[in-house]
């Protein structure tokens, strides 16, 4: 289903609109209940949103001792690794703010068995978030690549049919790699689900996941829509620069 889009400036428009965002929704979770629970994304359109957090100007409007951080998905690499999610999030964000160390929770990207590392990231969910069908994460932030994968639910790989389980390990065969990701089931509980999008070359796979361009078959990005919740996209005008824009076989 399309939704009304309207694309921002320039990629630090969307790193300043998600850090407003990101600000009031912490504020009003723990108003609401003592806890701010959020999913932070990989990759390097949110690497400017954490350093924005990080800054005074936002990260003393932020109840940080009552926030709890947590990881969509996570390369099978150690933490100090420089191709890990967590040490950009920490090196960016998490160690310049004043967040207790036992309220961030990586996933163990370094553990030889991914299959192990993806079944105690999920006991650790549901000690926080029960054993209901979702977690209930306040705000989760993702983003997208141009295959229209997120998280590290990439096109054609297992962990697209998975519907119980809340973390599962991925094998990527065009990666050549395992990836530990959240799955569809971990993703759709959101109170507010906020993408990301910057670039280029996620032209087409915005104008087809999210505006009209026919494709088949959904990608993996489209089929995050919270079931209680809400969704916003957040995104430049290079990579929005073909919404509205009639798709390649209609040209002419």
């Amino acid at each position: 289903m399309s939704e009304p889009l309207v694309p921002l400036i320039d990629a630090e428009t969307v790193a300043e609109g998600a850090a407003e965002i990101f600000v009031a929704m912490a504020n009003a979770a723990v108003a609401q209940r003592e806890r701010f629970t959020v999913v932070l994304a990989g990759g390097s359109t949110p690497r400017r949103l954490y350093a924005l957090l990080a800054s005074p100007a936002y990260a003393d409007q932020i109840p940080w001792q009552h926030t709890h951080v947590f990881f969509g998905d996570e390369r099978c690499v150690p933490s100090d690794h420089e191709d890990s999610n967590y040490r950009m999030a920490r090196e960016t964000l998490l160690e310049r703010v004043p967040i207790p160390r036992e309220q961030v929770h990586p996933m163990s990207g370094h553990l030889t068995n991914p299959s192990r590392a993806a079944f105690f990231y999920e006991q650790e969910l549901r000690a926080i978030f029960g054993d209901g069908v979702h977690p209930r994460f306040d705000l989760l932030l993702l983003g997208i690549g141009d295959d229209g994968h997120t998280a590290s639910l990439f096109p054609e790989t297992d962990a697209l049919n998975e519907q119980g389980r809340w973390v599962v390990a991925n094998w990527v065969p065009k990666l050549d790699s395992w990836r530990l990701t959240l799955t569809f089931t971990a993703l759709v509980g959101a109170e507010m689900t906020l993408f990301l999008i910057t670039g280029k070359n996620k032209a087409r796979v915005v104008a087809e996941a999210f505006g009209d361009w026919p494709h088949d078959p959904p990608h993996p990005c489209e089929r995050v829509v919270p079931v209680d919740g809400n969704r916003e996209i957040l995104l430049d005008r290079e990579a929005g620069s073909l919404l509205g824009t009639p798709p390649p076989e209609a040209e002419g």
